[in-house]
């Protein structure tokens, strides 16, 4: 993807870029707001990662000024404010996602992916992979032919996987994304959900589609 890295921490963001890079993602910087928000309107970009204290044009004002100019390239915020109301704040600016300093390197990377996916992606009403169909519209669940019944929070866990299928998704993406919890609640909440919807989904089939990927999260394995 083409990203862009608007930071002022310039060690930070050669770090970032190198790493970007690595993964085959091409990347503009900009170190403050003034030009960060130039090049946040021109149209190549496909995910924008933003600092929220910056110098000229904060993080927040940025975000603004692009939505209201119809820009809506998905942004996520990287920055060491991490109280409630700056996630509320940085969330009803128009940002997609906030992520907070410290972090792993290797949950940016997931959270981009996901935020650089298809818009088509979202228009989807069934998600089917090998043999299992998730209905959206019907809410229905099949797998080789058999009807397996969810519970609500169950399939909004399984379409939140097979929306990003071969991707990893994070403990901290699962809690926000499918129970809006925006912060850790140190419970087993993800843990005990994934164990009882892999029940219910391989309970005739030897095949478990989802990977644990031990220190890092989850993936929906889904045949090329």
């Amino acid at each position: 993807m083409n990203l862009l890295l608007i930071e002022d921490d310039i060690e930070l963001a050669d770090s970032l870029a190198a790493g970007f890079r690595d993964h085959g993602h091409s990347v503009v910087h900009a170190a403050d707001g003034a030009s960060g928000l130039r090049l946040a309107r021109e149209p190549e970009h496909q995910v924008i990662v933003l600092d929220r204290m910056l110098p000229g044009l904060d993080g927040l004002s940025l975000v603004r000024q692009l939505r209201a100019a119809g820009v809506r390239t998905p942004v996520i915020f990287l920055t060491t404010m991490s109280g409630i109301d700056d996630r509320v704040n940085g969330l009803e600016a128009g940002a997609e996602d906030y992520l907070v300093k410290p972090f792993a390197f290797v949950e940016l990377l997931a959270r981009i992916r996901v935020l650089g996916r298809r818009p088509a992606d979202q228009a989807v009403t069934v998600l089917r992979a090998g043999d299992v169909e998730l209905d959206l519209l019907q809410r229905t669940l099949i797998r080789a032919g058999r009807a397996i019944e969810l519970l609500p929070q169950e399939f909004r866990l399984l379409e939140y996987l097979m929306r990003n299928a071969n991707r990893l998704v994070t403990r901290a993406m699962l809690l926000e994304n499918v129970w809006d919890i925006h912060f850790d609640p140190q419970t087993s909440v993800v843990e005990s959900h994934i164990s009882r919807l892999r029940a219910k989904l391989n309970a005739d089939s030897a095949v478990d589609p989802i990977q644990t990927i031990r220190g890092a999260g989850y993936k929906f394995l889904a045949p090329s």
